[in-house]
């Protein structure tokens, strides 16, 4: 039904067209003692369209306001043909990025003169995931897979409740209860809005846990761990924030927080500038501000589009803990063709000042922040960042059909395969003398990859890497936007 009203958009359009068309010549013929200059006639696309209704069929959990606030016209505006298709398509763009929806189509519903409804059909996702939780600590499956070979002492297992579009409004809930290698709870609730105007919103998250085996230094560019009897290190993390989003590609984070970390004597031992001033735990607040900006077609896997991102962070008020930290994201995707698009991502980052206890000396490989070809390093340091280049082709697209009722599961499956050619610079500056030999250099790789994209905005990517070292292997990743 949801393609058909698709195809049904472009034949009412031209209907229209071939009404207002005749129309209009024979206005012209009636009149020609007045006009006779062919010139002089009005064609199709001059004629302005006037929104009169927009209808919304299939959001049975989401509100309308919530959809009518990423469309972008409204009842009473007036468009020219042309204007009025690409509205329609940025309206689905649009509404397929709130990641509420499974399929989203926006349609010419009906046509009166020059006035025409709207029909906005969508099929809403499954919201509620409380499933079990099984995930290595390791920064990725290649380092928990060999280096680790494996181990299920490097697990975190449990429970987690995720809960999307709680209340028809697009808001969040997660929660996780967290045992093996780390212990710990965790709780999360964004909600994007609070105010009539929808422009408001906020959030509240807490984390707590303690875990037995710590990081504790880096050595060869390698993550050095001590595992121990007792636990290493407890943590308590607070944070609240207020969001404004004016329009629709914008999004502004103003958030406080509070860390408490607390860490054996012995890691003290081990490594005295764990901490500033030797110490063995840590308490400050924590400031910051966070922009971030999307112009995507589709933001769990961008085709074409730019992104950005720019989070600026104070941690800390006194000696203890003295932090000011900048960094900024981007993204841009160019289509190439019809199936093939090329991509260019950037990271940069700053920490000031320039002596900073091993805490805050994170930089490259941690999370999602990496150079491909890379993963089994880590690049600490206060100052640096990379530029990821790659051609992407899609080669394969089809669907599974899966069985089951349209409330539980989609019964339509699509998959999307690509693949990508790529190349990664980088830099990391370290102020501090290290036994580490990837800082205060350039870094360089390449490779090719396959990428797998299917519903609930699950991407796989597959990775042949080689970096300057000439070192070379396959690596598994999730796909992020930057």
């Amino acid at each position: 039904m949801m393609r058909k009203r698709k195809y049904l958009t472009g034949l009412l359009i031209c209907i229209a067209c071939c009404h207002h068309l005749a129309a209009q010549f024979k206005d012209a013929e009636d009149s020609l003692h007045v006009q006779t200059s062919p010139d002089s006639i009005p064609g199709p696309k001059e004629t302005h369209f006037t929104v009169r209704e927009i209808v919304i069929e299939g959001n049975r959990k989401t509100k309308d306001a919530i959809i009518l606030r990423e469309i972008p016209f409204k009842p009473g505006d007036e468009y020219l043909l042309q204007e009025l298709v690409k509205k329609f398509e940025t309206a689905r763009e649009r509404l397929m990025n709130t990641t509420l929806f499974h399929e989203a189509i926006v349609a010419l519903k009906s046509f009166d003169g020059y006035n025409i409804d709207i029909l906005v059909q969508v099929k809403e996702r499954w919201y509620i995931f409380p499933v079990p939780y099984f995930k290595p600590v390791d920064r990725n499956l290649n380092q928990w897979l060999v280096e680790q070979k494996g181990s299920f002492k490097r697990v975190n297992y449990g429970g987690k409740l995720v809960y999307n579009n709680v209340t028809g409004r697009n808001d969040k809930l997660k929660f996780w209860l967290i045992g093996g290698y780390t212990k710990q709870i965790m709780f999360n609730y964004d909600r994007l809005y609070i105010d009539r105007n929808m422009k408001w919103g906020m959030l509240v998250g807490l984390s707590a846990g303690k875990t037995r085996e710590l990081n504790y230094k880096s050595d060869d560019d390698k993550q050095i761990f001590l595992n121990g009897d007792t636990y290493l290190r407890k943590f308590t993390h607070i944070n609240a924030e207020l969001t404004y989003r004016r329009a629709i590609r914008t999004r502004h984070r103003f958030g406080i927080g509070y860390v408490k970390e607390k860490v054996a004597d012995t890691i003290l031992k081990l490594n005295p500038n764990y901490f500033n001033e030797e110490r063995t735990s840590i308490s400050f607040p924590r400031f910051y501000y966070t922009m971030t900006y999307y112009d995507l077609d589709y933001i769990p896997y961008p085709t074409r589009g730019y992104a950005a991102e720019v989070n600026f962070q104070k941690e800390g008020i006194n000696k203890s803990n003295d932090l000011w930290y900048l960094n900024v994201k981007g993204s841009a995707h160019w289509p190439t063709g019809k199936r093939s698009f090329f991509s260019l991502n950037s990271y940069a980052a700053i920490k000031l000042p320039f002596k900073q206890p091993f805490y805050n000396q994170r930089l490259l490989g941690y999370n999602d922040v990496f150079i491909q070809g890379y993963e089994y390093y880590v690049i600490d340091g206060v100052a640096g960042g990379y530029l990821r280049a790659s051609m992407s082709r899609r080669f394969f697209s089809f669907d599974i059909n899966l069985p089951g009722t349209k409330k539980l599961v989609p019964t339509r499956v699509p998959i999307h395969i690509y693949g990508r050619v790529y190349g990664n610079t980088g830099y990391v500056y370290n102020s501090n003398e290290t036994t580490n030999n990837l800082s205060n250099r350039m870094l360089f790789s390449t490779g090719v990859g396959i990428d797998i994209v299917t519903i609930y905005d699950f991407s796989l990517r597959v990775d042949w890497s080689l970096n300057h070292l000439g070192q070379n292997g396959i690596f598994l990743h999730r796909k992020v936007v930057f």
